[in-house]
């Protein structure tokens, strides 16, 4: 056990009759790891992309709260009267008639 131990510490079945059985070995492992690599970079990409979409899509939600709140207030009666009266139009100060249409042929 101890001389095969130190026969790998050396590199011995690196250059050994049957290193070339080694040396597949060897390239699966490192193109496995290649693969690995390329997909943890890929995940942290995915992450990355999905927290910028995330403060984008809070900030979106703050302008539309923003929005929403300054179209509320524009639609107030008082700033509706306001905003007539600097053209010259102001409130009617009778109320409105219905006007009911009744026919003859019923």
């Amino acid at each position: 056990m101890k001389k095969s131990f130190y026969n790998v510490v050396k590199g011995k079945f690196l250059v050994s009759d049957d290193a070339f059985r080694n040396w597949r070995f060897i390239i699966f492992l490192s193109f496995l790891a290649l693969i690995m690599i390329a997909s943890s970079h890929s995940a942290d990409k995915k992450v990355h992309r999905i927290a910028e979409l995330s403060d984008e899509v809070k900030e979106l939600k703050s302008e539309y709260v923003d929005v929403r709140m300054k179209l509320m207030q524009t639609k107030l009666e008082s700033r509706i009267i306001r905003a007539m009266a600097a053209r010259g139009l102001q409130p009617s100060v009778t109320p409105p008639q219905r006007i009911r249409i009744t026919s003859n042929n019923e």
